[in-house]
């Protein structure tokens, strides 16, 4: 596999690895994607200050308002922090 296809399975199998924890596998709870988020991101949420930021980042991710996060609002997620992300170090090159 190339590296994005290799990038690409390791978000499916992330999102699967928490999405199965509890109910339906198709989908993270809160305490999925609180989980998730510490434990595979640390780095970005060690700027999280307070719990009131993650509950508005975790509303916001929910999209269709079902209390949950599904696969495409979480690739919405993991695409808005890349293009962030990538942001950040194209101007700190400069």
């Amino acid at each position: 596999m190339t590296d994005l296809e290799t990038s690409m399975a390791t978000i499916i199998s992330v999102f699967q690895k928490y999405s199965e924890r509890e109910g339906d596998k198709h989908k993270l709870k809160k305490s999925e994607l609180r989980d998730l988020l510490n434990e595979e991101l640390p780095d970005l949420m060690g700027h999280v200050k307070d719990q009131s930021t993650l509950d508005g980042l975790m509303e916001s991710l929910d999209a269709d308002g079902d209390a949950e996060c599904n696969f495409q609002e979480f690739m919405t997620f993991i695409s808005v922090v890349t293009v962030c992300c990538h942001e950040f170090f194209e101007h700190e090159e400069e």
